[in-house]
């Protein structure tokens, strides 16, 4: 932890831009030692090398997180103590952590938001180790600016499964003349990203969302399916579009996973796609930074689109298909 000093009470402060944020038991393992599948051994992390990697790679994440509500995974034991999702901000956070009080059914929630590198070093040592964010900024809620699709494979052994599919629904964003992304979430399958406008609400988005998903779907039903429910896939990868909901939320890049060996969401480039040692978690806090260096996706957030003129393609498409 470079730039930290011990403190009397034993933790260490650290200078972030303005900011002086206090880091508790930088030792404290987080991620022990152990087998991280097929035989690899992944080693043990502490607190002090999961705020490092997080102030490392803070001018990669932070236009991800910005005027987003967050809700925040935490693990104070570690990865194999108990878990929680906090959406409320708690009253002992410091002032200059800025907030977001959002209206839901029944009241309010004061969502953290991460605007600075000193907010996301202070939520590392809170042990938050994901932070998953709203698809929609503070100010307009209730239109979302991302689109995700969620390749959520039936077996954790289904990458190339995942591959073709990421295929097959960038093609068809394509023809859609849509910008997408692609990202590993760090657990099994992949994430494509769908830069918007913010002209239309999530009720929207969502249901385009779906007919483009059901229309993947319909051209591959040996591979692909819709269906909610898990007894209904069989062995057909997922194709997940039920984050685009108002609340819900998506792991932001470079977030850390929960997960042995302490794997990380990255950005892709569609290119890395025929990489053939790429899975879901290839990255972890040892060589994240390196893909962040990279900017796989270098000015495509900033080209989000209307949904009008893809919509109207997509039914001209469905309407092809259903008279073939």
């Amino acid at each position: 932890m470079s730039g930290a000093r011990t403190t009397a009470g034993g933790a260490r402060t650290m200078r972030v831009g303005r900011r002086t944020v206090e880091i508790h038991r930088p030792e404290k393992v987080l991620f022990p030692a152990g087998d991280n599948g097929g035989g690899a051994k992944s080693p043990a992390y502490t607190k002090g090398d999961l705020v490092a990697y997080y102030r490392a790679v803070a001018p990669f994440v932070l236009p991800h997180l910005r005027d987003r509500p967050l809700m925040l995974e935490r693990h104070p034991d570690g990865i194999g103590g108990p878990q929680f999702m906090q959406k409320n901000t708690p009253e002992h956070y410091p002032e200059w952590i800025e907030r977001a009080e959002v209206s839901k059914e029944g009241g309010t929630v004061t969502h953290t938001l991460c605007q600075d590198s000193a907010t996301l070093v202070l939520l590392a040592d809170q042990a938050c180790l994901t932070v998953h964010r709203w698809l929609s900024r503070v100010g307009r809620l209730d239109h979302p600016d991302r689109l995700v699709f969620d390749l959520d494979p039936s077996r954790g052994d289904d990458f190339p499964v995942v591959r073709e599919a990421a295929r097959l629904l960038g093609e068809l964003l394509d023809e859609l003349r849509l910008p997408s992304a692609l990202m590993t979430t760090g657990s099994r399958g992949l994430h494509v990203v769908v830069p918007l406008a913010g002209r239309h609400d999530f009720d929207v988005v969502r249901a385009f969302a779906r007919d483009v998903a059901d229309t993947l779907a319909a051209a591959h039903p040996d591979r692909l399916t819709t269906a909610a429910r898990k007894k209904d896939r069989g062995d057909r990868l997922y194709l997940d579009v039920q984050r685009n909901a108002y609340a819900q939320t998506a792991v932001a890049p470079f977030s850390v996973r929960a997960l042995p060996g302490a794997p990380v969401a990255v950005p892709l480039a569609w290119d890395q796609l025929d990489e053939p040692d790429l899975d879901a978690q290839r990255w972890t806090i040892e060589n994240a930074v390196e893909q962040g260096k990279a900017n796989p996706w270098a000015g495509l957030m900033g080209r989000g689109r209307a949904l009008g003129p893809a919509r109207r393609r997509l039914d001209a498409l469905r309407g092809r298909l259903a008279d073939s």
